[in-house]
């Protein structure tokens, strides 16, 4: 079983950054991949970001793309999430999420075993 636990979000205008980090304890850190995924209100729960368990395979929704750069450090058992370039559309809780093996899964929530209670980003114009 795998805890997970975010933090980073706040207020921040647009053009802005931000760095979320989701610290993870229970399981090897290093034997599961790791994503970030986004809930906006009344919105369904979406893929952001997802990393596998060395780093070696990203991948980001298209929106992100060029603004967010997801990264991880097993030595500490954490992954982050450096946000720039933030836009309005970007407001969301913002989820850490741990895969079940180490390559990356289905970008689905489905895929993913275990979350954060979420931290909110919220970006004003």
């Amino acid at each position: 079983q795998v805890q997970l636990v975010d933090s980073g979000g706040g207020l921040v205008q647009a053009g802005g950054s931000l760095r979320l980090s989701c610290a993870a304890s229970g399981r090897t850190f290093s034997s599961y991949a790791m994503g970030w995924f986004r809930q906006a209100p009344g919105k369904e729960r979406e893929f952001v970001a997802h990393i596998d368990w060395s780093g070696g395979s990203i991948y980001y929704t298209d929106s992100v793309k060029g603004r967010f750069t997801i990264s991880r450090d097993n030595a500490r058992n954490t992954v982050y999430l450096q946000m720039n370039s933030l836009k309005p559309e970007d407001t969301a809780v913002y989820y850490c999420a741990a895969g079940r093996y180490r390559v990356i899964p289905t970008p689905s929530p489905s895929h993913y075993a275990s979350w954060g209670q979420g931290t909110q980003v919220t970006v004003s114009s």
